[in-house]
């Protein structure tokens, strides 16, 4: 199977079970993996440098891992942030299933793993981390990072991190032109890391 089985809602593959340790200099998670999800052998490097780079997320309120996956992000921002609620987003079935078995095996019990279309349109997040699937087409990933940057609340950030051949540069540019503004605040090993603030509203 091609390399977008893990953006289906139901993975074909068979199960090949797996554990995967983050390990980062404030936290050490063991997570199950599975095959049909992204990175299942390995913390994806991009993550780690996300993870390994971003500001500590804000104590309180609600905060976004956009394409969780198994929830290394999710749980991450969990364990900074104990008392806010961590939404860990994906479309893929076993990713939600993992990501929701891990926080409970961490004793994370603010974080809550949901398909897009089951998180309450109305809720606002002062943080947006995510490694996006840029390799679901340069459409459907507008689509997806202004329909999701469009509930930031107005002091809020987001971090996404897109390798510089996969087109980190050019989707900077068009955050910024769409009224997003989108800085780097990180570079490493042909990554970037973009903070993005809320839409800029014409006065």
């Amino acid at each position: 199977m091609g390399v977008a089985h893990y953006f289906e809602e139901r993975p074909r593959t068979g199960h090949r079970p797996g554990l995967v340790d983050v390990v980062l200099p404030d936290l050490h998670l063991r997570l199950e993996t599975d095959s049909g999800v992204f990175s299942p052998e390995r913390l994806d490097v991009g993550t780690r440098i996300l993870l390994e780079t971003v500001p500590t997320p804000p104590r309180t309120g609600d905060l976004l891992d956009l394409g969780c996956g198994y929830g290394p992000i999710a749980l991450t921002m969990a364990t900074r942030a104990p008392d806010a609620t961590v939404w860990a987003v994906d479309v893929n079935e076993r990713s939600l299933e993992l990501c929701a078995r891990n926080a409970q095996t961490a004793g994370l019990d603010k974080v809550r793993c949901l398909r897009p279309e089951e998180i309450d349109p109305g809720l606002r997040f002062a943080a947006i981390w995510s490694n996006p699937p840029i390799r679901i087409g340069k459409r459907a990933m507008h689509e997806m990072l202004t329909t999701w940057l469009d509930r930031l609340t107005p002091d809020g950030e987001a971090y996404l991190v897109v390798q510089k051949h996969l087109g980190s540069d050019s989707l900077q540019r068009w955050l910024t032109e769409q009224g997003y503004p989108a800085t780097r605040t990180a570079s490493r090993s042909a990554y970037r890391v973009l903070r993005v603030t809320a839409r800029e509203v014409p006065s």
